[in-house]
């Protein structure tokens, strides 16, 4: 049986990467994803986007791989517990969508830290709202992001 480690000695897998990536979607244009939020532009990136920003695949993969390493940076200091691979996976590709602050005070968070895997794996299927309406996308996202925390995921 693989063991846990501390989330410090840890880095977000490559597959991890791919599927932030192909949830994210590339757009070229900053745009509003939904209505109230942030422009957003590349695989997701939202800090210092304005709208009308424009971006080439490989510099919106280069500001990707520097937010993946913001939320890594996020969750390693919130998160005082050592998990697998596929949990800490599964953890940065949740607070790359809903954000360092949401994520580190959240109840999954606090059952993290509490010793509950099992619970923390199943909050993750509360956070598939945006602008207050339950988004398909986002349900199938939690779906697979549950999918990898519990370990029955590549």
């Amino acid at each position: 049986m693989r063991t846990r480690q501390i989330a410090a000695a840890l880095t977000l897998s490559a597959s991890a990467l791919v599927g932030i990536a192909l949830h994210e979607g590339y757009r070229d244009t900053a745009y509003i994803p939904v209505p109230g939020d942030v422009p957003t532009i590349g695989f997701g990136t939202t800090e210092g986007v304005k709208m009308g920003d424009r971006i080439t695949p490989p510099k919106a993969l280069a500001r990707a791989l520097t937010d993946v390493q913001k939320f890594e940076g996020a969750l390693k200091q919130c998160v005082r517990v050592p998990l697998h691979q596929h949990e800490y996976d599964a953890f940065v590709s949740l607070a790359y969508n809903i954000g360092s602050g949401a994520f580190c005070g959240s109840t999954l968070v606090r059952k993290l830290n509490a010793g509950d895997y099992a619970g923390a794996c199943a909050e993750i299927d509360r956070w598939t709202y945006a602008g207050g309406k339950r988004l398909p996308g986002l349900v199938k996202r939690r779906a697979e992001e549950r999918a990898r925390c519990e370990g029955r995921a590549g």
